[in-house]
């Protein structure tokens, strides 16, 4: 006996809606047996975990800070995933991105000009979209996988800012520790007051890219092309258009949104350059793609509740004692659920059972 997955006439249109909700449904439920496992009351660290990051201005605006990066590094991931193109690497793109994106707050301090920060975002997108563009060309020219030189490559960029911030780059008047000098007033982003909330102009620029991904997803030939390589490069073929021309541009848009994450949070949290600049991003934002469906505006509700998980990470390790690293578990646990759900949706399981054997011949 053997159970097979067996594809589906047609996939049910309802499902579609509700699977993202039934896989946050049951990543909360599968939490509460890992609070009770770890000896804790389940339903107290439900609530600290899911709830409590919601309950005051200040959480929320926090909320808004980690879902920021996510959000836009996920867009740049949608674009390469449609497109059948598997970036992993968007860590070592966002590195690349806050290092190049750098280069004027610390090399050129005494720079302070309105068009410091935007500056900064171009350089931060060049870098992420050249260091993009390795795996992608590795892949063109030689055939090699995209997922094995992406994410190769997450370690040669954390190393090299490692060096950066204890080598030249380090600040003389730092106490000897791995740190750049601080940006100057000019190379950070603006805070604007909305209601009861003070949000960062990154979290605009976010909703920016949004809505311009989803008009290009949606309405332009260049969404087209993204959508029928990554369904069928065959008919892309036949419609004249070129996979490697698109794996090379995928992967460079994917690159340049995470490096204008990486300079953005850099600019926005910690105002400097150290060797640790991202708590994974590059990596959660995987996790937000998927759950968003590949599509813009549902990666903005994503990014928001994954973001909901780092900070219920932080709320359970002060109110619990509990390790922060339940964070990351619960988000394996929600892209276990999401890709199942979707598994079931679009195909049904079916036990088979063994084949007679022939009597043997005299």
């Amino acid at each position: 006996m053997r159970l097979e997955l067996v594809k589906r006439p047609e996939v049910s249109r309802v499902m579609m809606v509700v699977s993202p909700v039934l896989a946050v449904g049951l990543t909360v439920l599968f939490a509460a047996v890992v609070f009770a496992l770890q000896g804790k009351d389940p339903a107290a660290g439900v609530y600290h975990f899911f709830v409590e990051p919601l309950l005051s201005p200040w959480s929320i605006e926090q909320l808004i800070v980690k879902a920021t990066p996510l959000v836009i590094i996920a867009l740049g991931l949608s674009v390469c995933y449609l497109s059948n193109n598997w970036n992993i690497g968007a860590e070592g793109q966002l590195t690349v991105g806050a290092i190049t994106g750098s280069i004027l707050p610390v090399l050129l301090p005494e720079f302070v000009s309105p068009a410091t920060l935007p500056l900064m975002i171009l350089l931060g997108a060049l870098g992420g979209a050249l260091y993009a563009a390795v795996p992608a060309l590795l892949k063109t020219r030689f055939g090699t996988n995209e997922i094995l030189t992406s994410l190769m490559l997450v370690y040669v960029s954390g190393l090299f800012l490692d060096w950066l911030v204890r080598g030249p780059w380090r600040d003389p008047q730092g106490y000897n520790f791995p740190i750049t000098i601080d940006f100057n007033e000019a190379a950070v982003p603006a805070t604007f007051p909305i209601g009861p909330l003070y949000l960062n102009l990154s979290a605009f620029l976010a909703l920016i890219l949004v809505v311009v991904l989803a008009v290009t997803l949606g309405r332009t030939l260049k969404g087209f092309e993204i959508r029928v390589l990554g369904q069928s490069p065959r008919a892309g073929a036949f419609a004249g258009f070129s996979a490697e021309r698109m794996t090379l541009f995928a992967f460079m848009v994917s690159g340049a949104l995470a490096g204008v994450a990486g300079i953005l949070t850099v600019a926005s949290e910690i105002g400097k350059l150290q060797p640790a600049i991202s708590p994974g991003y590059g990596f959660t934002a995987i996790i937000v793609a998927f759950l968003g469906r590949l599509n813009p505006i549902g990666i903005l509700i994503a990014g928001l509740v994954i973001a909901l998980s780092y900070l219920g990470g932080e709320a359970i390790q002060t109110t619990l004692q509990m390790s922060s690293k339940v964070a990351t578990v619960v988000q394996g646990m929600l892209l276990f659920f999401v890709l199942a759900c979707d598994t079931l949706i679009l195909y049904r399981v079916r036990l088979v059972g063994r084949a007679p054997k022939e009597p043997a011949r005299a």
